[in-house]
């Protein structure tokens, strides 16, 4: 049973789109019992419901509902199987499966950094419908209650986190150095699949970093898509909360901050 839990937990914390496959109901003689899941997702698998052609046409169902997900939200499936002849299973029993597919919802941002700003802005972001992921290697930096949607990582390579963030995270990066935050900057564009890579800093912290990122070879493709200063043009103020609004304003006004990225808060959605 701890199969299925831990992959689907690591499923949504990693914001992969999974299914949740249920045997609703045994009628006879079945491979496995009332109650018994499995989740999988388009490449992977956790758990069994009892092998077979049950359980083949089953990751196949499951897997139709994943291509789904660019279409509208769907209900919650029910399919029934017989086990005799139509599956070739010598069971002879019959068996309802219940469908429900896993899909994270918000839009994933990652904060890398946790001094003043980033503090701020976690305490505005922890009232929007989005999922955090707060890094930095001091742990004396975080606040001893985080929102509920915010998740700390404290680590000495905030670059190896990076490297694990879902496809489409907004990144932040606002680091207590320069240097590590040129070296987030350098990971974070080169990943190339992120919806938005930001760091603190004014213009001529952001002519310093072209020019060293030029050197280390990144391409002028790669150096457009970054953000620096971040936030909202023309609204002033040094004052950390007031750097927040204007960061998490930018975030909001995105082209892609859609219905889909700003939905309820919930950790899964099922379909």
């Amino acid at each position: 049973m701890s199969d299925w839990i831990t992959a689907l937990a690591r499923y949504q914390e990693a914001a992969i789109p999974a299914v949740l496959v249920t045997m609703l109901t045994v009628r006879g003689s079945a491979p496995r019992e009332a109650g018994t899941k499995m989740v999988v997702t388009s490449d992977e698998q956790a758990g069994s419901i009892g092998g077979g052609q049950l359980e083949f046409q089953a990751l196949a169902i499951a897997r139709d509902l994943l291509g789904q997900q660019g279409g509208p939200p769907a209900s919650p499936l029910v399919r029934e199987f017989p086990l005799g002849p139509a599956l070739g299973q010598c069971c002879g029993g019959s068996v309802s499966v219940l469908f429900e597919a896993m899909v994270p919802v918000g839009r994933p941002i990652a904060i890398f950094g946790a001094g003043h700003v980033g503090r701020a802005l976690v305490r505005i972001l922890g009232d929007l419908p989005c999922r955090i992921t707060w890094v930095d290697p001091r742990e004396e930096e975080f606040p001893e209650t985080l929102p509920t949607n915010t998740r700390k990582i404290v680590g000495a390579l905030p670059t190896h986190d990076l490297a694990d963030l879902p496809s489409g995270t907004a990144v932040l990066i606002m680091t207590h150095s320069h240097q590590l935050d040129l070296q987030l900057v350098e990971a974070a564009l080169k990943r190339g699949d992120l919806s938005y890579v930001g760091v603190i800093g004014s213009a001529t912290k952001r002519a310093r970093f072209i020019q060293q990122l030029r050197r280390r070879g990144l391409s002028q493709g790669e150096i457009d898509r970054l953000t620096c200063p971040i936030g909202l043009p023309g609204i002033g103020g040094k004052h950390p909360v007031e750097i927040a609004i204007s960061v998490a304003a930018q975030l909001i006004a995105l082209p892609d901050a859609g219905e889909r990225q700003w939905a309820e808060p919930s950790t899964v959605t099922a379909l």
